[in-house]
């Protein structure tokens, strides 16, 4: 019995635990703070920005908020042009 031809969609709970938002100015900060936050071992996930947090760039990072100082840390290291970071629950 064949149901409907497309496999579960596993990324249902990929936010679980990703309740922290960095917002940013560009679409290009958004992907290089992913990159770096990436190769540190961080949990991170490129998101449509919330609108109600900034009305600025279109793109947004999810992260863990327990992370939030490493994260600014790295940005500010790495010159990572963000606009802020919220504690944001999915």
């Amino acid at each position: 019995m064949k149901l409907s031809g497309r496999k579960p969609s596993l990324k249902i709970n990929s936010l679980v635990g990703l309740d922290g938002v960095v917002t940013f100015f560009g679409a290009h900060h958004a992907l290089k703070g992913e990159k770096l936050l990436s190769l540190e071992g961080l949990p991170v996930k490129l998101i449509p920005g919330p609108r109600e947090i900034s009305p600025n760039c279109g793109t947004a990072l999810r992260f863990e908020y327990k992370d939030k100082d490493v994260v600014e840390t790295i940005f500010n290291e790495k010159k990572v042009n963000f606009e802020q970071i919220v504690f944001y629950p999915a």
